[in-house]
């Protein structure tokens, strides 16, 4: 099964939630006040975001006007263009190795298990892997992460728990460059509760990787689950105080019928969605493309 396959069905929930609107405007009518603030509140209904929907509509009757278009038909393929754009306006960058990625998010967002899938995405391309556990504080991370770790066939570098994160990251590093190790994966903490702590651990964390690996390339990746919607724009901000994030993994899509909080992501932060879970299976792990995106939220 493809991405859009794949997608198609893990947008069901947010597709059910605009698709009679969207799909009432766009038969038939005439374009007035009505059509365009009965778009925009469809827009908005499916998490989008004001500022981002305000954007696209804006931008949408600009095009109408360009182009002269007076069927309500055509307005959909022109929204959806839109959108696209909104999308790869962010350009997800090229890796080069020795890669480390840094994976952020608050505790439940499926952090854990996307660390797994990644790691087994990079085995699947005969890149080396190690699994770096730099959450020592979670009880049981280091174990669930190990199982991943497992599953997918890499080594996982990781010390006791309460241990110092740093050191777990700087004696992963040198067991990297040691064997020549293509991908570090490391795992952090996501406690909110005491913010300050958690992002100047995360500080830390980031000092020593751009100190004792200037020759790789580094990322920060943050995860986020769906179905918060709005609250996953919050969160981005939050560990964008700590670290610049450099693009997003997407979980829960297929519980949540706010989707659309993709666009909202990528409109208002400029971060591009990199990876998208379309499953619990260590393989349900997909690079995201915006055509079919768009396409599964609107037919």
């Amino acid at each position: 099964m493809g991405f859009f396959s794949k997608i198609k069905e893990k947008l069901k929930k947010t597709k059910e939630a605009i698709a009679y609107k969207l799909n009432k405007l766009f038969t038939g009518g005439v374009l007035n006040d009505d059509f365009y603030d009965e778009l925009e509140m469809a827009l908005i209904s499916s998490d989008i975001g004001a500022e981002t929907v305000e954007n696209i509509m804006d931008n949408l009757r600009d095009v109408i006007d360009e182009k002269h278009i007076r069927d309500t038909a055509e307005v959909k393929d022109e929204l959806k263009q839109l959108m696209v754009d909104i999308l790869d306006e962010n350009e997800v960058p090229e890796y080069e190795y020795p890669l480390v990625l840094l994976v952020a998010g608050v505790n439940g967002v499926g952090k854990t298990t996307a660390i797994g899938k990644l790691a087994k995405k990079f085995k699947n391309e005969g890149k080396s892997v190690t699994i770096v556990a730099a959450d020592t504080f979670r009880a049981a991370a280091a174990d669930q992460l190990t199982v991943w770790a497992e599953r997918a066939g890499v080594r996982i570098v990781k010390h006791a728990e309460g241990a110092d994160p740093g050191a777990v990251v700087y004696d992963a590093i040198a067991s990297a460059k040691s064997k020549h190790t293509d991908v570090l994966l490391v795992d952090t903490a996501g406690r909110l509760h005491n913010k300050k702590n958690l992002m100047d651990e995360l500080k830390k964390i980031s000092r020593i990787i751009e100190r004792e690996y200037p020759d790789c390339m580094y990322l920060n990746y943050i995860v986020l689950d769906a179905t918060t919607g709005q609250n996953a724009v919050t969160q981005v901000d939050i560990f964008n105080e700590a670290i610049d994030i450099d693009g997003i993994i997407l979980t829960k899509l297929d519980g949540t019928a706010k989707g659309g909080v993709v666009l909202a992501i990528a409109g208002q932060l400029s971060v591009p969605v990199v990876y998208v879970g379309v499953g619990e299976g260590i393989d349900d792990l997909e690079d995201f493309d915006s055509h079919d995106f768009i396409d599964a939220i609107i037919e």
